[in-house]
């Protein structure tokens, strides 16, 4: 089963839990976040990845510039482990990443999670790759990729248990549109998948397949 027919299965699972409002208000959002564009001065194919640093979770600092100096990049930004469509793109990632790595490449995941909300994202979800703290989401503004909760959906979330102000250490209740960027060895985005839509998300055979074009540019 392909990951765009899981996250469909997951589409009206999730629906079935929101109250008609909520529901009402998170489709509103997705529109607004369409219709303004939000996506338009993000970072695309062709374009630079900035320079990050980011502890993982266990504390230690991960570096873009390390990273690349092994090979490509796979960047997944995700909105935490209370998002089932990010749950089930990053266990499909965790599938993939044999692949991903045979291929020289290194993949991360990226949240705005700290603490004990960072480290359960990846041990619930038994992930081999790094998960980073993206805290206050200062590397997504470079990346272009933040947008601010309306109140209407705010305390419909924390009802349900989804305390973004005590994951996030802010009350600022701000989150990453959800992306992935392929970026080859020298830091060139070659592809960006970045969609308002939550609900959909980049497929891993199709990183495989840019990667293995990146790596025939190589010759390697």
């Amino acid at each position: 089963m392909s990951l765009a027919d899981r996250l469909e299965q997951a589409k009206r699972e999730w629906r079935s839990r929101l109250t008609p409002e909520l529901a009402d208000a998170l489709e509103a959002l997705v529109k607004r976040l369409e219709a303004s564009q939000v996506t338009a001065a993000s970072l695309k194919a062709h374009d630079r990845i900035p320079d990050f640093e980011l502890p993982n979770t266990e504390g230690q600092i991960v570096s873009s510039r390390e990273l690349l100096e092994h090979g490509p990049i796979v960047v997944s930004y995700f909105r935490g482990d209370w998002c089932p469509y990010c749950v089930l793109e990053l266990r499909a990632l965790e599938d993939a990443l044999p692949q991903i790595e045979q291929l020289g490449a290194t993949l991360v995941a990226i949240t705005p999670d700290t603490g004990a909300a960072l480290a359960a994202a990846k041990h619930k979800n038994k992930l081999s790759y790094q998960v980073l703290s993206d805290a206050d989401n200062g590397v997504a503004l470079e990346f272009g990729l933040v947008f601010r909760l309306p109140e209407a959906i705010q305390k419909p979330f924390l009802d349900m248990g989804i305390d973004l102000p005590s994951r996030h250490g802010n009350d600022a209740w701000f989150l990453p549109i959800p992306a992935t960027y392929v970026v080859d060895r020298a830091g060139i985005i070659r592809h960006a998948e970045l969609d308002p839509d939550y609900t959909r998300r980049m497929e891993p055979r199709a990183i495989i397949e840019l990667l293995q074009e990146i790596g025939r540019e190589s010759g390697s």
